[in-house]
């Protein structure tokens, strides 16, 4: 006899465990190299520790305000203005959340109703659509070309109605990697001129961005600005995924809204962690230096995988690799991805999971957020496949 007597309804009746923690505990299982969650294997900056123990002794351990520590919205505001010209307010403009993906969660929960469709683009990270199902909206989806994946800006605007509230954008893009232009937030901006469309701009990799280029926040870009809501995170910047800080940056009409969700889903995020964060970020080169210290381990390890036959595609930001296995196999990825765990000893994750339909371009992502000797070695396994 079941335990729980009654049938649960569930409200995602298609949403199993995430890809990410599959291929995670595969690779513990069989002792593989773990290239396929996103988080680094080498440690942050002792600095950082210090000033969060130093705080912790200090006494500083009890509910920050619900908005964040005011000195570490400060400092976000100040970082924010100094690269993107754009000025927040701290008091009405900036809240600390618990990492990025409660940010965009708690986004979503605050704007759409039942009804309301919100336009991702595809492959589309695993969190957002959950987010928009159970705000009782419905995710339409616009296809990136696999060449390039870049934005077709005359097809996302067919799919636009009267019901789109909101368009969750990610760049540099996870898990492709591509990045938008100047260009591309100018015509998001035609596209959306005179309609009541919010825009959530998933910006976790901002300081990740390679070859001279620019990273476009649409916090730049006053016109779409006024409109969105900018998600960061802590954890992609300073090596520390774990601690799971992020924040989201808004006018302040949206972020009221938004606040009032917020305030029911976290409350408030680890006081120490956000003083010390405040602290670390007075100096500059934390962050300005991280585009060139990623951009020499994704071409170490580019160069590695040209020892297989994996073949890289381009990659301009973010720490995410992909590479066409088209020369190596016609399995679907899921099967290759697990066989390589397995027999190789290398784990990755298979892009068709970012697709609805699981649609397979026989490509692979693969995590060079890691130790120089973590991708030698990984490389080396999967040049004998």
């Amino acid at each position: 006899m079941p335990r729980f007597p009654t049938p649960v309804q569930s409200r995602l009746p298609g949403v199993g465990t995430t890809i990410f923690t599959v291929m995670s505990r595969l690779a513990a299982e069989c002792g593989a190299i773990n290239l396929s969650q996103g988080f680094p294997d080498f440690s942050a900056d002792p600095r950082l520790f210090e000033l969060v123990s130093r705080h912790m002794r200090a006494g500083e351990n009890q509910y920050a305000p619900m908005a964040g520590t005011a000195a570490l919205r400060e400092a976000i505001a100040a970082k924010s203005e100094g690269l993107y010209g754009t000025r927040y307010d701290p008091e009405h403009e900036v809240t600390i959340t618990a990492g990025g993906t409660q940010a965009i969660f708690t986004a979503v929960t605050a704007l759409v109703r039942p009804g309301d469709e919100v336009i991702v683009l595809e492959p589309v990270y695993d969190s957002y659509v959950p987010a928009v199902e159970l705000a009782g909206g419905r995710a339409v989806r616009a296809s990136l070309s696999p060449r390039g994946y870049r934005p077709d800006w005359a097809a996302i605007r067919t799919l636009v109605t009267p019901r789109t509230r909101m368009i969750l954008l990610n760049s540099p893009h996870n898990p492709t990697g591509s990045v938008l232009d100047r260009p591309d937030l100018d015509a998001l901006a035609d596209l959306v001129r005179g309609t009541g469309i919010v825009i959530v701009s998933d910006e976790v990799y901002e300081h990740i961005v390679f070859d001279g280029v620019r990273h476009e926040s649409v916090s730049r870009h006053p016109e779409l600005a006024d409109r969105s809501f900018v998600v960061g995170s802590f954890g992609k910047t300073f090596h520390v995924t774990g601690w799971k800080v992020g924040w989201a940056l808004a006018p302040r009409e949206l972020m009221a809204e938004f606040r009032k969700v917020h305030q029911f889903v976290v409350f408030t995020v680890n006081t120490p962690v956000q003083l010390a964060l405040a602290e670390f970020l007075a100096d500059p080169t934390h962050w300005l230096g991280l585009g060139a210290f990623y951009q020499r381990k994704r071409d170490l390890f580019r160069q590695g995988l040209r020892t297989s036959r994996l073949d890289p595609l381009p990659c301009a930001g973010t720490y995410f690799q992909l590479a066409s296995y088209a020369r190596l196999s016609d399995e679907p990825d899921v099967v290759l991805a697990e066989r390589l765990t397995r027999e190789a000893g290398v784990a990755c994750i298979p892009v068709s999971a970012f697709h609805a339909d699981g649609r397979q371009d026989r490509v692979l992502r693969f995590c060079f957020a890691k130790s120089d000797e973590t991708l030698h070695r990984a490389c080396d396994r999967l040049a004998r496949v």
